[in-house]
């Protein structure tokens, strides 16, 4: 699974930040969703790609960080951009109309199927927001719904949560939904068991059972029915078959009781071929 060419027709605009570690934190937060172009509008450390607290916060995505384009103002930022989400908690009155993020993030990738140039993602500086002049530059104002008694992200979460919900929408789109990449799926699942196996598992549980009591031959109830729709429920590999029979074996017999039996049986079996 690839991550969507149209990722890099996504601009992130952080404007004003005062903090280098935010700026830090949202070049990792856009990367590890597969976007990599960002933007700072005027920020407060203009060297802020290189300051420690933003490569201690951008993790694995230095490179995104030093790569982020720094510019006066925000109309810089939104050149080539045919539209822009601007990121708040409310509406304003002569603002651009509100609407969900994730409701948001599905028309962003409308437009980039559709429609030529850029998209962004606009988020304000971390005191107050972005101003109602930096708003109406935007064409729409996205929202992320948040319990009234704790409405305000940190400017990174922010950028975190827009950069999921828009990577959601993109595997979604190219029929990816709900789906892992590769790389964290590290292990080789094992087949499921054959059916004689399984078989071989119900006999030997109820051998068990029987021996320590918890099943009565005269009366058995349900307790090998309720069994059976458990392990089908399962989906036991062979390993876990051995396993769960290797169980059923020493509470048949105690494995100290079963200590040499390998040897006596081998002794055994030698012993009648001797004879033969």
């Amino acid at each position: 699974m690839q991550t969507p060419l149209s990722s890099s027709r996504v601009r992130f605009v952080l404007c004003d930040p005062s903090l280098p570690a935010n700026i830090g934190a949202a070049a990792r937060a856009i990367k590890t969703m597969g976007f990599r172009n960002l933007w700072v509008v005027n920020p407060k450390h203009p060297d802020y790609r290189e300051h420690p607290d933003a490569i201690a916060l951008s993790t694995s995505s230095v490179d995104v960080l030093r790569a982020s384009h720094s510019v006066p103002t925000l109309v810089e930022a939104l050149a080539g951009v045919r539209y822009a989400w601007a990121l708040s908690g409310y509406d304003r009155e002569f603002g651009p109309p509100i609407e969900d993020l994730r409701g948001a993030a599905s028309k962003a990738c409308d437009f980039l199927e559709s429609e030529s140039g850029d998209i962004a993602f606009v988020f304000g500086t971390e005191r107050s927001g972005l101003t109602n002049e930096e708003i109406e530059v935007c064409q729409a104002v996205a929202a992320i719904p948040a319990d009234p008694e704790s409405t305000s992200l940190n400017l990174a979460q922010s950028v975190q949560v827009t950069a999921y919900e828009l990577h959601m929408r993109q595997l979604e789109r190219a029929g990816n939904p709900h789906r892992l990449y590769d790389w964290e799926q590290r292990f080789e699942h094992e087949p499921p068991a054959e059916v004689p196996a399984i078989e071989g598992l119900l006999r030997h549980w109820e051998q068990a059972m029987i021996s320590c009591g918890a099943l009565n031959p005269a009366e058995p109830k349900f307790l090998m029915p309720m069994t059976r729709r458990i392990v089908a429920r399962a989906g036991l590999t062979q390993s876990e078959v051995d396993m769960l029979r290797g169980v059923c074996a020493a509470i048949i017999r105690p494995k100290a009781e079963r200590k040499g039996m390998k040897k006596e049986k081998e002794a055994a079996r030698k012993a009648r071929k001797d004879v033969a």
